[in-house]
């Protein structure tokens, strides 16, 4: 089996992926990574993988949706959570005036004291540019500040996000199947 999931390696879709094989007793299934999850729906509906997992909170979740009606199933569904995430800022910038953000984490805290908004397609994404200097300040994976406790700093705590995640095939569910109701 096939499970296809975002990339990179590191993020909460691929964090979820792996607990989701090992508590279903799937830890052989081989995982594939892509950077979207169109081409990724369109692999599904071509047979190039088995299976999709998505977060239901990721901003392209309802265009996949209604793109693939009719030819992408749930066929599982559940609830995890993600890394424990954190707003950081570099040590180097006193005062940020701009915060980036994965689209999904932009109202988990109050952004309003930063004067600039910036999208990131992941936190893994926006942990880079922290740690590259393109970003002032960002919402990512508290092990970013672990691991770089002398380029970051805590601005605040925000936890881990409970979200719900689906699990697509190309097969609908049984009339039977107990997640129907």
């Amino acid at each position: 089996m096939i499970v296809a999931t975002l990339g990179p390696e590191g993020n909460n879709h691929v964090l979820v992926l792996r607990r989701y094989l090992d508590a279903r007793g799937l830890a052989d299934a081989q995982v594939r990574l892509f950077e979207d999850f169109h081409a990724m729906f369109a692999a599904l509906v071509a047979g190039e993988v088995d299976r999709v997992l998505q977060c239901t909170a990721h901003f392209s979740h309802a265009d996949c949706v209604g793109r693939y009606m009719h030819r992408a199933f749930p066929v599982d569904a559940f609830v995890a959570g993600s890394h424990p995430l954190v707003l950081l800022a570099r040590c180097d910038v006193a005062t940020p005036r701009q915060v980036a953000r994965q689209p999904a984490t932009r109202y988990y805290t109050d952004l309003s004291g930063f004067s600039e908004e910036i999208d990131a397609p992941t936190t893994v994404a926006v942990a880079e540019g922290l740690l590259e200097g393109r970003f002032e300040a960002g919402i990512c994976a508290r092990q970013t500040l672990e691991d770089h406790p002398d380029k970051l700093r805590l601005v605040e705590d925000l936890g881990p996000a409970l979200d719900v995640w689906v699990l697509y095939g190309t097969e609908p569910l049984a009339n039977d199947s107990p997640l129907l109701i």
